[in-house]
């Protein structure tokens, strides 16, 4: 006899979004998570809470997503629509069209819907104005597709779906890991063994859905399959995300998917600590790079900071930062664009440099004054005279110099100069399982393991090489849903459900 209909592993976005779907579907549902309760929500609790999902517009979205604006805040707002086309043309365009199409078009046409969801279990949104907009003749236009977030950000979103979970009855077991999958002689997965303080068990049910994250806190797969150097990231999230998941369901056959020689990471701050931190969050980012220039240790640029809406490259960027001279990134930003930065560059916890000439800036940053200066001088001569807009690809590029900045291209020469001193800080690990679009996990002869299902960061195939911002917990929500009920379904605890 089985104890459950469905365990789920994980108590993240993913995770919660799957117990959640399957209660309401009516299963009876336990959540495993490895932290403690102190260290609960996964990933997801350290995320800024935004979401990319496909819609139409302000009037969209302020029907049953954005339902507690003001008439006064939404005249204020710029918010153009996010098409599906254009969400799934941008996926494709990051990934170089490697992103597998029936996944992809599943969590573009499930994420508004999903959203709807999300809010009906009582979660709530509001705009991202302090990082996704720009102030223009007086009104927050929006830019760049990830222009909504969970109040309270990824903190604000785990706490409301974790009070959701356990106000539908979902129980929850903190500081319990899962660490292999029970299966039978005919396949079927029948439960999971556990290591808890307590002591090792067994826990029988009759489906599983895998949603504990990827390999991202584990230096030695990130080695193994990232490269060397990869040991010595900082993480920006929890430090229980071991890739456990994976390696159970591995260990029974299923099918390795996915990008596992590649990761999101980002710019990070170089005094941030090996893991994420429960107070400062996600502020240790540092995102603002394209109103100026990244310089390594060499004084060196090594990427084009204008080449798109940093949605589109910071989570590519990171992973440039680690081949930099020890693992290092300078960005350096003038009195134009200073007032400009993402709120992150204000907090107290950061590596910052301030002087009213270049040279003082060099020799307080501790690098090559001359060299400094000089290619800070070099970028100068190389800006085009274009008009600046910063909430649009503005075309104001550099010429002659390698490697060009195609976009936001103003001269640095407004002191007092300021300087962050930024590294690599890894988000989640593309690797994962191979699911089909019920959200099954599939063996090497691309059949279904039975009972065994899996969502979030441990899915593989969605994202190659790099990332589309806000796509995370989407897709987290969005393949969460779909598990939940596909093993509610499963478990013959479902009604019939409706694709």
């Amino acid at each position: 006899m089985s104890d459950y209909d469905v365990i789920v592993v994980g108590a993240g976005n993913a995770a919660l979004c799957a117990a959640i779907s399957a209660k309401e579907n009516g299963a009876k549902v336990l959540v495993l998570e490895r932290a403690p309760e102190e260290e609960k929500g996964g990933n997801s609790y350290f995320t800024a809470g935004g979401f990319r999902f496909a819609h139409d517009g302000l009037d969209d979205v302020s029907q049953d997503i954005l339902t507690d604006l003001s008439e006064a805040e939404r005249e204020q707002i710029v918010l153009p629509p996010h098409s599906r086309e254009f969400f799934y043309n941008q996926l494709m365009e990051v990934t170089h069209h490697q992103s597998d199409d029936d996944l992809a078009n599943l969590l573009v046409d499930r994420s508004r819907s999903t959203m709807a969801w999300l809010r009906s279990h009582g979660i709530r949104f509001v705009p991202m104005f302090g990082r996704q907009s720009y102030l223009v003749d007086g009104k927050h236009h929006f830019y760049g597709g990830v222009n909504i977030e969970a109040v309270g950000g990824g903190a604000g979103l785990v706490e409301a779906e974790l009070a959701r979970a356990l106000k539908l009855g979902i129980e929850i077991r903190y500081s319990t890991a899962a660490i292999g999958l029970l299966q039978g002689q005919d396949r079927v997965v029948s439960g999971v063994k556990v290591r808890s303080p307590e002591g090792y068990s067994e826990i029988k049910a009759k489906a599983v859905i895998l949603a504990c994250g990827g390999f991202e806190s584990n230096p030695e797969m990130r080695v193994r399959y990232l490269g060397p150097g990869w040991d010595l990231c900082r993480v920006r999230g929890t430090r229980h995300n071991m890739g456990e998941g994976i390696n159970m369901a591995l260990a029974i056959g299923a099918r390795p998917y996915g990008n596992w020689s590649s990761c999101h990471a980002c710019e990070w701050d170089i005094s941030a600590p090996p893991y994420g931190d429960r107070w400062v969050l996600d502020n240790f980012q540092k995102h603002s790079y394209p109103l100026g220039i990244m310089l390594n240790i060499d004084c060196e640029r090594f990427v084009d900071e204008g080449e798109d809406y940093r949605n589109l490259t910071y989570a590519k960027f990171g992973r440039e930062i680690m081949k930099q001279p020890r693992r290092t990134a300078i960005q350096v930003f003038d009195q134009q664009t200073v007032g400009m930065l993402r709120d992150e560059y204000r907090i107290k916890e950061v590596t910052k440099a301030e002087a009213s000439t270049l040279r003082e800036l060099a020799e307080k940053l501790e690098v090559d004054p001359d060299k400094f200066e000089a290619t800070i001088l070099a970028y100068n001569e190389a800006c085009g005279d274009q008009p600046y807009n910063p909430a649009i690809l503005d075309g104001k590029k550099t010429t002659g110099i390698t490697p060009p900045k195609s976009n936001w291209a103003l001269p640095i020469n407004q002191p007092p100069y300021v300087a962050y001193v930024t590294t690599t800080g890894i988000t989640f690990t593309f690797g994962g399982l191979q699911v089909n679009t019920s959200g099954e996990v599939q063996d090497m002869t691309d059949q279904s393991i039975p009972g065994l299902y899996a969502a979030g960061e441990l899915v593989g195939g969605l994202f190659y090489e790099n990332y589309p911002g806000g796509t995370g917990l989407m897709s987290g929500a969005v393949f969460g849903k779909l598990a939940g009920e596909s093993a509610s379904r499963y478990t013959g605890a479902a009604k019939d459900i409706a694709a």
